[in-house]
């Protein structure tokens, strides 16, 4: 007797459990103005995405061409999987002074597991999160990245810079 209590007891609540999501499908039914699903890919062209979102990893650069990467090689340290790979190289200033610049600031999306660790750690602020989220490609080297833009300087730093 117990068994039969059970089973229509399960069967009562499957078809209180349905209801409950019909009734919220119904309601979007007829309230069709308050949905919040995208159309994608139909919105592709107004689609903006929200501000924490994290695409890929990015360098800005500014109007002169030049970005904040001082080539020190933390995010590479602190990347748990090695998606960034920073080639960079020493040369003498005018001053005499070495200074390390970066030859090729080199990002693989395939391997990122979008952890964030190289932007957090990054202590010129170099690297930020993209707003860009296609990166479907049927060949997989077009993952790599070369961050820094071809002939980019890193921006020199101002006395009143150097004080803040």
């Amino acid at each position: 007797m117990n068994v039969i209590f059970n089973y229509f007891g399960d069967v009562f609540g499957a078809i209180k459990s349905l209801w409950a999501g019909m009734c919220v499908t119904g309601y979007y039914f007829i309230h069709p103005g308050q949905i919040v699903t995208q159309k994608y890919p139909e919105n592709r062209r107004k689609l903006v995405m929200f501000e924490r979102f994290k695409g890929e990893v990015i360098m800005p650069h500014d109007e002169n061409n030049q970005h904040a990467c001082t080539g020190c090689g933390i995010c590479e340290i602190n990347c748990p999987n090695g998606s960034i790979e920073i080639i960079s190289k020493k040369i003498t200033n005018p001053e005499g002074k070495p200074e390390r610049i970066i030859d090729k600031h080199i990002y693989h999306l395939s391997m990122c597991t979008f952890c964030g660790l190289c932007i957090k750690n990054c202590p010129a602020k170099a690297i930020v999160w993209g707003q860009q989220f296609e990166h479907a490609v049927f060949n997989r080297h077009k993952l790599t990245r070369v961050l820094n833009l071809p002939r980019s300087s890193m921006k020199k730093k101002t006395k009143e810079s150097k004080k803040l």
